[in-house]
């Protein structure tokens, strides 16, 4: 789907897991509701909330033997997705 990019799999997110909390990163301009939908289609599970927020990307900048060379990293937005309580959803189902 072009909604959900893929799950996020940090420590922080995988203990949250436990509470019943994924976090996923989305489209940029997915809204809540289309992330809702999206993740109920996808992985059958019953959507209680969505929250949505922005990582803004940063300025880096490294050098080199000839010059210093700058850029910026990409802007993501992530979501939490709160799902029913009893609910699972099993990111290493198809390895």
């Amino acid at each position: 789907m072009s909604i959900i990019i893929r799950p996020l799999l940090t420590e922080k997110s995988t203990a949250q897991n436990e509470q019943g909390k994924y976090g996923f990163e989305v489209a940029l301009t997915a809204n809540k509701v289309e992330i809702k939908k999206a993740i109920e289609k996808m992985y059958g599970v019953k959507v209680e909330s969505v929250n949505t927020l922005r990582q803004i990307g940063k300025k880096k900048s490294r050098s080199t033997r000839t010059k210093i060379t700058s850029g910026n990293t990409s802007t993501i937005k992530k979501a939490i997705v709160t799902v029913a309580e009893g609910e699972v959803i099993d990111f290493y189902q198809g390895i």
